[in-house]
């Protein structure tokens, strides 16, 4: 990984092909998976355990995009770009269900970095995040392709 002073952001300029990032954890809690799913998924392997147990996943179950959203919380804390983490374009799979108890953490690895050939302010950075439960099982992979903006230029006098 480039070298970073923590607590310092990060521009299109400190990164390579190849640095890792590594976030804290999330406790995916019960309850937080039903009020997510009743709000923006109300399927029934996501809300209530007796219907998800005879489901295809065996048991309750986070929606996908509530994983998703678990996984921006723990991307945001742990690439510390300068002008925050901007998607432009993703690609997200689900190998394995998201379950209440699951402790989750993300691994991400920087697999292009290519200067905007339009404005030289920015470019785009391709990683590849995965989200891992606590016995290191892929919940989620994603691809995305992130705006990153370059150090900005020191004012001249």
């Amino acid at each position: 990984m480039a070298a970073h002073t923590a607590g310092q952001p990060l521009y299109l300029d400190n990164l390579a092909v190849g640095d890792r990032f590594e976030s804290g954890t999330l406790l995916v809690e019960a309850d937080e998976v039903r009020s997510f799913a009743a709000r923006f998924d109300p399927q029934p392997f996501h809300l209530d355990e007796e219907a998800a147990r005879t489901s295809v996943f065996g048991g309750l179950a986070a929606s996908g995009w509530h994983t998703a959203a678990l996984t921006m919380r723990l991307l945001v804390e742990s690439l510390p770009f300068g002008c925050g983490v901007i998607g432009a374009g993703t690609e997200l799979q689900w190998p394995r269900p998201t379950r209440p108890g699951d402790l989750l953490r993300v691994s991400t690895t920087v697999l292009d970095v290519a200067p905007s050939r339009s404005k030289a302010d920015r470019g785009i950075v391709t990683c590849r995040s995965e989200t891992l439960n606590q016995h290191g099982e892929c919940v989620q992979s994603m691809t995305a392709r992130l705006l990153v903006l370059r150090r900005p230029q020191a004012a001249t006098a």
